[in-house]
């Protein structure tokens, strides 16, 4: 029994895929956090921005084509959630606008805490929808964070095949270069030997 929460908690520890950030916004400037996240997995968040008089602050979130999976005017303190389509780096920004020529104003605070995979799930819900029990509900935690520990591991596979395909093919390539290199070198060679021969013989140094 130890050890089976011993492995829950590493498994948990893992797979923990929570942001949590605070940072400060100066006037009329744009700051983003950036990050990579697989294919079909949920991204919940909660932000919280500092009020200040006369400004207003945007928050968007793209992937890298550009596409706006989120855009709120004005933000102030709300939710957003995704599905990511594709494995992508995706970027949230908040951009502060303020009137120039009225003063100056304190930095605005920005609490950004972004949740993605099993950490993003309302597990509450689900029981609620489902009728599960408390130890119905951990099953099925631990589940899906055995589910994504194997995605993990797939998609880790699939990249090392990735990176070694490539390997061999630059190799492959660096060898036929190499030959070619040479081929042209040793032509260079017995080209010039026959070139002196030549000359040498037209000025009668050799015979």
């Amino acid at each position: 029994m130890r050890r089976f929460c011993a492995l829950t908690l590493l498994l948990t520890i893992l797979i923990e895929s929570t942001v949590s950030i605070s940072f400060y916004l100066p006037v009329n400037s744009r700051k983003c956090l950036r990050e990579e996240i697989h294919k079909d997995v949920l991204v919940t968040g909660e932000y919280e921005v500092s009020e200040q008089p006369n400004t207003k602050t945007n928050l968007k979130i793209t992937d890298s084509s550009g596409h706006i999976l989120y855009s709120k005017e004005d933000a102030s303190k709300g939710k957003f959630a995704f599905t990511t389509e594709d494995y992508d780096m995706f970027e949230v920004c908040f951009e502060s606008k303020f009137p120039m020529g009225t003063g100056r104003v304190p930095d605005q605070l920005v609490n950004l805490d972004m949740k993605h995979g099993v950490e993003a799930k309302n597990y509450e819900e689900i029981a609620k929808v489902e009728k599960l029990k408390p130890l119905e509900v951990e099953l099925r935690r631990l589940e899906d964070l055995s589910e994504s520990i194997v995605n993990d591991f797939a998609y880790m596979k699939k990249r090392e095949e990735e990176m070694r395909d490539t390997n061999e093919s630059t190799n492959t390539r660096v060898l036929y270069f190499s030959i070619f290199s040479m081929c042209c070198l040793i032509g260079l060679a017995t080209w010039q030997v026959f070139y002196l021969r030549r000359f040498f013989k037209a000025k009668k140094l050799i015979e």
